[in-house]
């Protein structure tokens, strides 16, 4: 099986919008590599987190700051499929 992505976000904050667009991101750069992202309304209160099946590869509150989808696709990509480029989004070298 695929792996799935899961975007928890607070809908009393109105971010459903910013998590379909992360959503959309998503799905878009990792066509081959995903089986599923799902958007998932949180009941905690300015929550927004990213898991990878049931581990948090995200949180808004640990990180201080909600991801660029640069940021979150590099994430998605070191754990999904670490080979893959991803063109100008991509890591600079240092």
């Amino acid at each position: 099986m695929k792996p799935k992505i899961t975007i928890e976000y607070c809908p009393k904050c109105n971010w459903l919008m910013r998590s379909a667009w992360m959503a959309q991101e998503l799905l878009t750069t990792f066509v081959e590599e995903l089986g599923e992202v799902s958007l998932r309304p949180s009941e905690v209160s300015g929550r927004f987190q990213v898991f990878l099946g049931n581990e948090v590869i995200f949180d808004r509150k640990r990180e201080g700051h909600f991801p660029e989808a640069k940021e979150l696709k590099q994430i998605v990509r070191d754990l999904v499929c670490p080979e893959k480029s991803l063109g100008h989004s991509d890591k600079k070298s240092t």
